[in-house]
């Protein structure tokens, strides 16, 4: 039987794993949220499956996305990052990664929480939203902005309101499988 996906989904093995497995998850791991949101500011003006594809380059490149070894980067090593093919050879995108680190670890060391600070915006439950279409789900929405302002505010780069709403999204913090689409029924049925 043909499973149904969400329509931006394509045949590629990556993006198929991607969908079934990761996008729409509730994820509560610190580092993976951190990877992610890092990973969204990478796709800015690029399609996901770009960003997707050099997954495993970023993640070998900034150490697994451990903010303690990412935020010690030094500007040598980030010139050889800015060299490499296996990444989005964009300075700003390179060095957000690095100052995001450096904000989560501050936020921390002022007695927030990362985790928290993340689920807070949708009161610590996912948002499940339902469209026929992928193209109806909006591109932003109030709580990322809220997400966004809230970041900006502790000193996090690339994480405007479209890239965090795309993070909430991969993250599970905003739930919008199509309703045809098999992950839709899985989501639901398991809403607490």
């Amino acid at each position: 039987m043909t499973k149904h996906r969400c329509g931006w989904v394509t045949n590629d093995p990556d993006y198929l794993a991607y969908h079934d497995h990761e996008w729409g998850v509730p994820c509560f791991d610190r580092q993976r949220l951190f990877e992610m949101l890092c990973l969204e500011g990478q796709q800015a003006g690029l399609a996901w499956i770009t960003v997707l594809k050099k997954r495993e380059a970023y993640r070998e490149a900034f150490y697994h996305f451990e903010p303690e070894k990412v935020a010690q980067i030094s500007p040598d090593q980030m010139k050889v990052l800015l060299q490499s093919p296996t990444l989005i050879r964009n300075q700003l995108k390179i060095a957000s990664i690095i100052s995001n680190a450096q904000a989560l670890l501050a936020m921390e060391a002022n007695g927030e929480d990362f985790v928290e600070m993340i689920w807070q915006t949708v009161g610590h439950q996912p948002i499940h939203q339902s469209y026929t279409d992928y193209r109806e789900a909006p591109v932003s929405s109030p709580h990322s902005q809220l997400l966004s302002n809230a970041l900006k505010k502790r000193g996090f780069k690339f994480i405007g309101p479209i890239i965090c709403h795309a993070y909430m999204q991969a993250c599970g913090l905003i739930i919008d499988h199509q309703v045809n689409c098999f992950k839709y029924s899985e989501t639901n049925n398991s809403r607490s």
